[in-house]
């Protein structure tokens, strides 16, 4: 008999994993030891070979659900002897290098407790075990052990420790381990920031009946406070709009349980596992026509088919939506625009004007996080991730990747902002941050990034930035290279996109060329143009932009992305019908200006996709303005999927390319025009568009005889383009789409580290596969 030392890596703290080995142990009869150090779990148990191999392949089979190993690696070690088998407290000491858990839903058997007469944790509110509950939301430091996190003051009473001190216990080393006697406390306030002074059972009757007489509530979570009202009121979630400043865009809705969600929207087998799972997501959701639950969907989501909806994924909000019995308005605690609140004096001071009650509890939240959002295509239901954040955030595990050593801080975007950290050769991908436009929001970029840089003790010896020498990202990168003597590299938005994709693929070190299309809204252009329509190809560890949609004027700034009738302009300018088409959109004296501006023809020109799709919105009259992101380009696939549905696919418009030339945009725009001024239906134009984006991807990919297609970029958010572009494919030919990444700039950051590490590879020199080809631009 040997002593052996085994070594886990991977998502293996705060999910029960040392109790899992403890039981493994007692079962085979093994004396030894485990604990979590600062680079994962280590055991040492006295054994022969051929009983540690079937341990190790148990450890692998039968891990904790919510486990993820990466690396598993034993040897033989200098002999010990062991009286039993113990789990002995967390080592701190050194740099840390291993992965941190998410925060997790409530789990079933929690679910069960809080609801059971007679259960000592009947009703409360904070119920966990080793298998639910807060992780990186309430972590301080790392090992993931109770002094590290929000719980560090709750004192466990006399049952609770007996629980965490029981192998056979699931609440064993459960380090959030609670109960109404020694845990977290629930307090309700008034808008006026006076402190109602009641029992727990009386506070959670007080919303209720708050939520019945129409009133906004503020509610603590697990990431930060969401302002709820009765979904079936319409006055009061016309209330919550004008409050919180949010005029049109959707709201999301929690549930009280997935039978009642099944009666308002179409529930698919893949939906239904995402939303009961322990990421707990919105997702997004056809509204059923004939469902028997009346909701104010009219002013939940104004001119939308589709809902974002949950499930109770908190002990809190279980115990409200069973007791309340239909479905709240969910959204994030903030004026629009700004991040999530998730500080308790911060929720009193801004959210005293917007809710009327404030239900908080004394369990610091240290890192806030909006929810996760997920919709699927229409017809393959393929996920795609609309925002990553509570649930998924911050770890990025990947096996297949051999990450370098040197850490490495790549700062992103602007909208959508995150940032991402290689350290320890693991990847950690910031939540959804926002807008970097907004001063709060900036804040709210550094001090995550500060605190998960302190978590990890983190210092980056690169610096990877966007190429816009104007985003607060950029800025940011440039201040930290000064101050610590490190210079920052610049890439490319768009490659950066592409990137992303190549890197979650693990398609960077293919054999094979990848052709990206890469097609969102904005984003600088090598040529300093605003790029947004580009396809390149990938081979041999080089980006060539070997196409993209024809330029067209980029004016009046950010006014363009805000309003869809000035990319229908500019985009459409000079061509037969457009004029009298768009002319009752604007008024005298911006016609006149606007039209100024182009026939001086601008220099500052725009290739984007988005902003095409505004224009074909536009064009169509869904949208003239917009007043949040993507709402012309949502209501144009809206309209394009009901024809689809019921009249079917139509054909594409006949568009030809050549390699050598520009993707054609104006001769699109020309044929949606003439559609119009026929008087032909706007759904059958719209979806005629859809088809043809896809058809005309494809048909560079057979021109090019590029098979590996890779679609990034916030544009391919659109599910049905995604399931055009897929059935539009000949046999041979492989898609590729984000599926752990959003395709918009969250997933900026990542992409500006796969492209540095491509870019410390050896490049071989090749012949570009389209042959004596002319300049795109």
């Amino acid at each position: 008999m040997e002593t052996w030392h085994i070594h886990i890596q991977g998502q293996v703290q705060g999910v029960g994993f040392r109790p899992f080995i403890f039981r493994l142990a007692q079962q085979s009869g093994l004396k030894g030891w485990v604990n979590n150090t600062l680079d994962g779990v280590h055991i040492r148990l006295n054994t022969d070979e051929t009983t540690l191999e079937r341990i190790c392949e148990d450890i692998i089979q039968q891990a904790p659900v919510l486990a993820k190993i990466t690396s598993l690696e034993y040897k033989a070690v200098k002999a010990e002897a062991f009286q039993d088998f113990q789990i002995i407290h967390s080592q701190s000491n050194g740099i840390p290098n291993l992965a941190i858990t998410p925060d997790v839903a409530i789990c079933e058997d929690c679910r069960t407790e809080i609801k059971e007469v007679g259960n000592r944790r009947e009703g409360y509110a904070f119920t966990t075990c080793i298998n639910c509950g807060p992780r990186y939301s309430i972590m301080k430091a790392v090992p993931y052990d109770r002094e590290n996190t929000g719980m560090a003051s709750f004192q466990m009473c006399s049952a609770c420790q007996n629980e965490y001190d029981n192998p056979n216990d699931r609440r064993y080393y459960s380090q959030t381990n609670s109960c109404a006697d020694c845990g977290i406390s629930l307090s309700l306030w008034e808008a006026g920031q006076e402190q109602k002074h009641l029992q727990e059972p009386e506070i959670i009757r007080t919303v209720l009946s708050a939520w019945e007489e129409g009133q906004i509530v503020a509610i603590k979570g697990i990431g930060g406070y969401l302002l709820t009202c009765d979904a079936s009121n319409t006055e009061a979630v016309q209330t919550l709009r004008t409050r919180k400043s949010r005029p049109t865009k959707p709201f999301a809705m929690l549930f009280p349980d997935l039978q009642q969600l099944k009666q308002v929207t179409h529930v698919h087998t893949e939906a239904e596992a995402a939303l009961t799972g322990p990421v707990a997501p919105i997702v997004l959701l056809p509204v059923k026509e004939d469902a028997p639950v009346k909701l104010a969907l009219a002013d939940i989501a104004p001119n939308l088919q589709q809902i974002g909806v949950m499930l109770p994924y908190t002990p809190l909000y279980e115990l409200l939506l069973s007791r309340f019995g239909k479905p709240v308005v969910a959204t994030s605690g903030n004026i629009s625009n700004t991040p999530i609140v998730y500080r308790d004096k911060n929720a009193l001071e801004s959210l005293g004007g917007v809710a009327d009650l404030i239900l908080t509890h004394n369990r610091p939240i240290e890192t806030p996080q909006d929810d996760s959002v997920l919709t699927f295509s229409p017809h393959q239901q393929r996920p795609i991730w609309l925002r990553r954040s509570r649930g998924l955030a911050p770890s990025y595990l990947d096996t297949e990747t051999h990450w370098p050593g040197t850490s490495t801080l790549a700062t992103g975007a602007m909208l959508k902002s995150t940032f991402c950290l290689l350290h320890q050769r693991k990847v950690f991908l910031s939540q959804y941050l926002g807008d970097l436009g907004q001063y709060e929001t900036q804040e709210h970029y550094q001090a995550t990034y500060q605190h998960l840089k302190s978590t990890l003790s983190a210092g980056p010896r690169r610096i990877l930035a966007d190429l816009h020498p104007d985003y607060p990202s950029t800025l940011l990168a440039q201040g930290l290279g000064e101050q610590y003597g490190i210079p920052v590299k610049l890439i490319q938005h768009h490659k950066a996109h592409f990137g992303a994709l190549l890197g979650e693929h693990h398609l960077w070190q293919s054999g094979a060329p990848v052709l990206g299309f890469i097609w969102d809204g904005t984003g600088m252009g090598d040529d300093h143009q605003i790029w947004g329509g580009e396809c390149f190809l990938y081979e041999d560890f080089q980006f060539e932009r070997i196409a993209h949609f024809e330029y067209f004027s980029a004016i009046l700034g950010d006014k363009m992305a805000k309003e869809p009738r000035i990319s229908a302009l500019s985009a459409s300018y000079g061509l037969p019908g457009a004029a009298t088409c768009l002319k009752p959109l604007f008024n005298n004296t911006e016609w006149s200006l606007y039209n100024r501006m182009l026939d001086r023809e601008p220099t500052l020109k725009t290739s984007s996709v988005g902003r095409l799709f505004d224009a074909v919105s536009a064009i169509l009259g869904f949208a003239s303005h917009q007043s949040y992101e993507g709402e012309a380009a949502i209501l144009l696939e809206q309209a394009a999927r009901n024809h689809i549905t019921q009249k079917g696919l139509p054909k594409p418009y006949p568009i030809y390319w050549e390699p050598g030339n520009a993707l054609p945009l104006r001769p699109i725009l020309a044929q949606v025009l003439t559609a119009k001024t026929k008087g032909i239906q706007t759904g059958e134009i719209a979806a005629r568009f859809h088809q043809t984006l896809a058809v005309l991807a494809v048909t560079v990919a057979i021109k090019t005889g590029v098979r590996q297609i890779a679609c990034s970029g916030g544009v391919f958010q659109n599910g049905l383009l995604v399931d055009l572009l897929i059935a539009a494919l000949p046999k041979g030919y492989t898609p590729y789409f984000h599926e752990r990444l959003s395709p918009n700039d969250e997933n900026i950051a990542f992409g500006q580290l796969i492209c540095h590490l491509i870019s410390t590879q050896k490049a071989v020199p090749h012949t570009s596969l389209l042959k004596n080809t002319q300049p795109c631009v």
